[in-house]
């Protein structure tokens, strides 16, 4: 299965494309709620102002790829392979990094709230505000409690 921007309608939502490959694609305004596009890949593809939550990439290569824009809330990247991957201003709250490996990816203005598999994030560059915005969800990932300001 091979999809290209003539072949990317407006809601692909639910749709099943195990193994499906997207190259050279540009995606805006879509929505993609439960899109299973597991142990396939996407290279050269920017998907705008998408909805791409309850979705999954498990076990997927993503090369070259950015999210600009999207909800991608509760979407499985679980064992993804993402290489050059830029995410800007997601909202990823929920989303499941477990087993993913980055690099040289990128996350700017992301929502990262309730994250699953937080080590996932190794290898990839947020601006310090980002990191200082998400460092609940990063102490979290390491096991440490937040302390209320009157517990002492």
């Amino acid at each position: 299965q091979t999809a290209s921007p003539t072949t990317v309608g407006k809601e692909i939502a639910n749709v099943v494309a195990r193994g499906g490959t997207m190259r050279r694609a540009i995606v805006r305004r879509c929505r993609m709620t439960g899109l299973l596009w597991t142990e396939g890949s996407l290279r050269d593809v920017v998907l705008s102002d998408c909805r791409i939550d309850l979705a999954s990439f498990g076990a997927s290569t993503l090369e070259q790829v950015v999210f600009e824009d999207c909800i991608l809330c509760q979407t499985d990247f679980q064992d993804a392979e993402l290489r050059a991957v830029r995410f800007v201003g997601c909202d990823l709250t929920g989303a499941d990094l477990s087993g993913t490996r980055m690099s040289r990816c990128e996350l700017r203005g992301c929502t990262l709230d309730e994250l699953r598999g937080a080590e996932g994030l190794r290898g990839a560059a947020m601006p310090w505000p980002d990191i200082v915005a998400a460092a609940g969800t990063f102490a979290g990932a390491i096991g440490v409690r937040v302390l209320e300001a009157d517990e002492g």
